[in-house]
């Protein structure tokens, strides 16, 4: 039987830690979280690899690092309600799961949708509500969030999610074209909304009434 614990603490140690994540509760979700349960059967050598991995529906599941990246940005302290944008196979949502009190994951496929909630319940997570929709236009219903996270590609962003999201709140979204994206960090506050970026990442595009047309 294969020891997946070992492939995820090497993962951390090699892939996270050594290129900068370094909040504990962060590292200690991404040892946690079982991501060759949200990969599928035939790629389960490879769920702990230094890349994505299509997981189906032309999507994927993002580089362990880019989601550590993106988790550690929100900078959450364990009280948070959160929504994510792009639930794809409920990895991201997993780790989110273990880090705030509540995550709201919106996906517009439903078989992956079907998928992830399938995913997040064999894997224990019951704070996270899977709603199939345009997540271009965030998930008002519920808001406001303390921190959004948005795992597909915007060509800008959306007027809906800084909306949606409180002061003192923070979104994390990759934005730019089709082939290419800056990971960018938008925080709200009081004074008003200022943007950070982070790296150069390449996602999937951001399909939707507000993003790319399908």
């Amino acid at each position: 039987m294969t020891d997946f614990q070992v492939f995820r603490d090497r993962m951390v140690e090699e892939q996270l830690i050594a290129r900068g994540i370094n909040g504990k509760k962060v590292l200690d979700a991404f040892r946690r979280v079982e991501r060759h349960e949200f990969v599928p059967v035939s790629m389960r050598d490879a769920a702990y690899a230094d890349h994505p991995l299509p997981i189906g529906e032309g999507q994927t599941i993002s580089q362990p690092y880019i989601a550590a990246l993106m988790t550690q940005s929100l900078d959450l302290k364990g009280d948070e309600k959160i929504l994510e944008i792009g639930a794809g196979s409920g990895y991201q949502a997993a780790i989110l799961s273990g880090l705030a009190k509540e995550v709201y994951s919106v996906e517009r496929i439903s078989a992956l949708a079907e998928r992830a909630e399938a995913n997040l319940k064999k894997t224990g997570c019951g704070n996270v509500k899977v709603v199939v929709g345009d997540g271009t236009s965030g998930l008002p219903e519920k808001a406001p969030y303390d921190g959004i996270i948005v795992t597909a590609a915007a060509p800008e962003i959306p007027e809906d999610y800084i909306r949606q999201l409180k002061t003192g709140g923070r979104l994390v979204i990759p934005v730019g074209g089709m082939f290419g994206q800056v990971m960018t960090v938008v925080k709200k506050t009081e004074k008003g909304v200022f943007n950070e970026e982070l790296c150069g990442c390449v996602f999937v595009p951001l399909v939707g009434k507000k993003g790319w047309k399908e």
